[in-house]
């Protein structure tokens, strides 16, 4: 019973998080503020990470700071950075 708890609070919690996809050949750092803590987000070209699964500031590559819920997708692409 406490494993299928676990199991579902966790696929939750990813249900709601934030979706970065990299679509170009050049790695981006984000900067992600997330419940007063502060971190860099490396995303290399290619590549889709899961950030902010309780909501989140986030730092884009132009300088832009936006405020993710969960559930968007930022897509980079031609180094700009569009959220969906």
């Amino acid at each position: 019973m406490i494993t299928m708890l676990l199991a579902l609070t966790a696929t939750s919690a990813s249900a709601w998080a934030a979706t970065v996809v990299n679509k170009d050949d050049s790695a981006y750092v984000l900067v992600v503020t997330e419940g007063g803590s502060r971190m860099e987000i490396a995303v290399e070209a290619g590549m889709t990470e899961t950030i902010c699964p309780a909501g989140c500031f986030v730092t884009l590559p132009s300088g832009d700071r936006i405020a993710l819920t969960g559930g968007e997708t930022i897509e980079i692409e031609s180094g700009t950075a569009s959220v969906k």
